[in-house]
């Protein structure tokens, strides 16, 4: 699967931006319908978006489009037009403020329908974003809604609206997070995380608004890494590099990870069980985490 480590959101009521950000180093670049386009401009963001989808190069990243929500007036037209004007190109649409598994049924119908009528001949995966009281609270249901599903991601921002949560800037730490004593979206983090991952579908971190400050997106993206969620959002293509940094095994993670293996593997050609490596005992769930590290790192293009 495509690795998703950079997930960079570009307006889709700014065409002059779209070339300049499928040349970044994003692992997946989106066009964006929702938030960063006003109610005036709906129509012509996703004349727009079709465009780009059909003719421009994507350089083998999956063609991705936020939709706007289930629940908005601008839904079914955002998926009509995308599937009718560029159903055959079209790979992954990410949805936004998904509450209840029924909204995600019901997608998943609409796709099924639109795919049939216009003789589609592959099935477009959704990316859904939880980013609600109600959204979190029903996590493991929808990412158990559909096939579809590939990846959960959270969206701070609205989350710390829907639960009243001060915040001065989405996905950033703020005087109340010092007044709390600890970051405070770890609760919703860490239940969106085991929903994605006992459904196998991969965790994605919400943005960090401000774009100039490096040091704050790498604690971000480093939390979010701890937690062991896959990739996080930017919503300029400065933070790329750093967020790739982040979310890539270090040379001294694969280092470990393929002694691990090499160890473990050495001990059952022996036929024993539990091993050291120095002072640190070695077992099967020690692989387990070895192998999960070496894939991270295969996905990020770390060829070993």
């Amino acid at each position: 699967m495509h690795p998703e480590r950079s997930v960079l959101s570009v307006p889709g009521g700014r065409p002059e931006l779209f070339e300049k950000a499928l040349r970044s180093d994003a692992d997946l670049v989106f066009l964006d319908l929702e938030d960063s386009v006003v109610e005036t401009a709906k129509a012509e963001a996703r004349r727009n978006v079709v465009r780009a989808v059909n003719e421009l190069d994507w350089r083998g990243r999956p063609r991705a489009v936020r939709i706007n929500a289930v629940d908005s007036p601008y839904c079914y037209r955002d998926l009509m037009d995308l599937l009718e004007g560029a159903g055959n190109r079209i790979d992954l649409i990410i949805v936004p403020k998904v509450e209840r598994p029924e909204q995600v049924h019901a997608l998943d119908i609409l796709l099924d329908q639109l795919e049939a009528a216009g003789g589609i001949g592959h099935r477009v995966q959704l990316e859904v974003q939880l980013e609600t009281a109600s959204g979190i609270l029903h996590a493991g249901s929808i990412a158990s809604a559909c096939e579809r599903l590939r990846a959960l991601v959270f969206g701070p921002g609205d989350y710390a609206a829907s639960v009243g949560m001060p915040m001065s800037a989405i996905g950033m730490e703020d005087e109340w997070d010092a007044a709390y004593g600890a970051p405070r979206l770890q609760y919703p983090m860490h239940q969106l995380l085991v929903a994605a991952r006992a459904y196998g579908l991969r965790a994605i971190d919400g943005p960090y608004a401000d774009y100039r400050d490096n040091e704050g997106l790498r604690r971000a993206a480093r939390r979010a890494r701890a937690l062991g969620y896959d990739g996080k959002w930017c919503i300029h293509p400065a933070q790329i590099p750093i967020v790739n940094e982040v979310f890539t095994p270090t040379e001294a993670e694969i280092a470990w990870a393929k002694e691990v293996l090499k160890a473990y593997h050495e001990a059952e050609r022996q036929r024993r069980g539990a091993l050291t490596i120095g002072s640190t005992m070695i077992d099967a769930a020690s692989v387990r985490m070895a192998e999960s590290t070496l894939s991270r790192a295969r996905a990020a293009g770390r060829g070993f």
